[in-house]
């Protein structure tokens, strides 16, 4: 079944001329969702598909309710996928790798949104993922997309990939202090989201079995693990990491809570320098350390629909530990925020468009 924008002439008319002709591939989960919304209203972006191989023919309201009266887009089934400027793939892990040259060959830009193209190394690959790779020879045509980490290779790239949306809040937490040479040992404490899971059903999404829990989902190493790896200690030098994952009563958003033993001691005054100076440039980083009021450390709960990633820090006088505090949205700076940055790079459009909400509060 066919479907169309009902008069895209119209849709497009708010679109400066510079737009791109955009496409998503499993547009009906919760990071294809996000992505509709920054997208629709994005200036430099017209969405021209959105496929499901569950909801062809259906309104994309009738799944993402908040986008009713923002677009008339329905969902088309993926066997009709046409050409486009910048195809975003929102497959479950595993699948955009199998059909990579297909997608290839119908976006001049593909951003997948998956684990599939996170890793440039096939032995990283199969150690975390369980398997061989289905298309080895395309993950290192692949730029990581996290524009903190990758911005210049970013730029004019055409193909990039997600960002795992904890690895992205240690990540952020760690970079300053990886490469300053300073840590000797890390401990990630991090507590997520239940959306983190995705969309579909499981015994353990049931509300009586996730309401009101604080469950432990991996105690000792996760796959997000390698991008901390990859992106950190091969550029600036390995170091002791460990990482455990706890799901708590919360829908959006991760908070990482980094346990750092440096190899020297730092006062506090070092790390606002070292911070700062990391991150004063950088559009969706912000500082958060007041010495007063509610909101003295970072939450992922004022983050909720913002692509910022909110650090804090504090010293452990008696230790010497550091403690870093890294809050984001797991489906936004996790995920979809962090492809339409991405996006902008790779098009040559201001990076920050379409990205700046604050988010809410209180929410």
């Amino acid at each position: 079944m066919t479907t169309t924008v009902p008069n895209p002439i119209v849709e497009a008319a708010t679109k400066s001329s510079g737009c791109v002709r955009v496409s998503i591939v499993g547009a009906s989960g919760y990071t294809g969702g996000e992505l509709l919304r920054l997208l629709v209203d994005h200036p430099n972006a017209e969405v021209v598909q959105a496929t499901s191989r569950s909801q062809p023919g259906v309104f994309v309201h009738s799944v993402h309710p908040n986008l009713r009266g923002r677009t008339r887009l329905q969902f088309t089934h993926p066997s009709e996928l046409v050409p486009c400027d910048v195809l975003f793939l929102c497959l479950p892990h595993g699948e955009a790798s199998k059909q990579i040259e297909h997608y290839a060959n119908l976006g001049q830009r593909v951003i997948d949104l998956s684990a599939d193209f996170r890793l440039r190394s096939a032995q990283s690959y199969a150690e975390w993922y369980g398997g061989q790779h289905p298309a080895p020879a395309w993950l290192d045509r692949f730029q990581y997309g996290l524009p903190e980490l990758q911005r210049q290779n970013l730029r004019g790239a055409r193909l990039a990939s997600g960002v795992g949306c904890n690895a992205t809040a240690m990540n952020l937490a760690l970079l300053p202090l990886a490469r300053a040479g300073l840590i000797r040992q890390a401990v990630c404490d991090l507590k997520v989201g239940s959306s983190e899971a995705g969309n579909a059903h499981s015994p353990g999404s049931h509300h009586p079995e996730r309401s009101g829990a604080v469950r432990s989902f991996a105690p000792t190493g996760h796959r997000h693990f390698a991008e901390v790896e990859q992106e950190l200690m091969r550029s600036y030098g390995r170091f002791d990491l460990h990482l455990s994952i706890t799901s708590v009563e919360l829908v959006r958003g991760v908070l990482c809570t980094a346990h750092v033993f440096p190899t020297q001691n730092m006062a506090e005054r070092d790390l606002w320098r070292l911070y700062r100076e990391a991150y004063r440039d950088e559009p969706f980083m912000r500082l958060v350390k007041e010495l007063s009021g509610l909101h003295r450390h970072p939450e992922p709960k004022i983050l909720a629909g913002s692509n910022f990633c909110d650090i804090g820090f504090e010293v452990d006088q008696s230790t010497g530990r550091i403690v870093v505090l890294s809050a984001i949205d797991n489906l936004m700076k996790g995920a979809a925020g962090s492809a339409v940055q991405c996006m902008n790079l790779m098009c040559g459009f201001e990076e920050t468009t379409g990205l700046t909400f604050p988010g809410l509060h209180p929410v």
